[in-house]
């Protein structure tokens, strides 16, 4: 279907690899302006050859920590340039998968500031803009993680339903502007066999995170019986973006997980 995201200013944060990374590439495949925000600028650099090669208007990367409300404010202004900004996808997150047991004030601090204080950074400074504009989408991708708990990620689950939370009131604070704010929790979602993956990922080491005997009963307990690919987080988030397609959609928590969590 048309998206009518043609032309459109997008913002990716974390499009450097995994769900970053498809979220960008879908949004280059409808013609859209796009900003890709990473600490990997090598990486993003690549990101933003395909996506031009795929149909995308315009393509910036903006090296940006996304903890840091200045380098945020920086790299919006930047977006800005592209004639306002349409849509932001805040596709960082990050886990080191561990009992809560085992865990230090330090790791707490890392989790809040990359899965929570990224997004607070982004929305206020993303907010006046699109309030001026009168319309604008904001879509966190959150986790199943923060709906119903899961073991190793206690703090990460906690961070993102702290996302959820938040992101909600925001919808209801700004629908009279033309603002939405949706989510999308993804379950297990493995980065392509092939895909280059940044230092800075949770999958720099795929085996620690799970070994092939783990995401082969992973898989198994699903009701898809599959695991979770980056497009298919890529799809939501291009869907949810459009204003055509989901223009009535706003505070929404979307599990896109192979049925992994089935909240209603």
């Amino acid at each position: 279907m048309d998206t009518q995201l043609a032309g459109k200013s997008v913002i990716v944060t974390g499009a450097a690899s995994n769900i970053g990374r498809a979220i960008a590439l879908g949004f280059a495949a409808e013609g859209a302006k796009i900003t890709i925000a990473d600490l990997d600028s090598t990486l993003a650099e690549q990101v933003a050859e395909t996506a031009l090669a795929l149909g995308a208007q315009a393509v910036q990367v903006v090296k940006t920590d996304v903890t840091d409300l200045q380098a945020v404010q920086a790299m919006v202004a930047k977006a800005n340039s592209y004639g306002g900004v349409h849509a932001l996808v805040n596709a960082v997150g990050w886990d080191d998968l561990m009992f809560f047991t085992e865990t230090t004030p330090e790791f707490w601090q890392k989790i809040i500031q990359i899965n929570f204080v990224s997004v607070l950074n982004l929305t206020q400074t993303l907010l006046p803009i699109m309030i001026e504009q009168g319309e604008g989408s904001l879509v966190c991708i959150s986790s199943d993680a923060s709906r119903q708990g899961e073991p190793r990620e206690a703090v990460y689950g906690g961070m993102k339903a702290a996302v959820n939370s938040f992101m909600k009131t925001i919808a209801k604070e700004n629908g009279r502007y033309g603002i939405r704010a949706n989510l999308i929790c993804p379950g297990v979602t493995m980065p392509d066999a092939d895909e280059a993956v940044s230092d800075n990922s949770m999958w720099s080491d795929r085996d620690a995170m799970f070994t092939p005997d783990q995401l082969e009963k992973v898989a198994r307990a699903m009701p898809l019986k599959k695991i979770g690919k980056p497009q298919d987080i890529a799809n939501a988030a291009v869907f949810l973006s459009s204003k055509l397609a989901a223009g009535h959609i706003t505070g929404q928590v979307l599990s896109v997980s192979g049925g992994y969590s089935m909240a209603g």
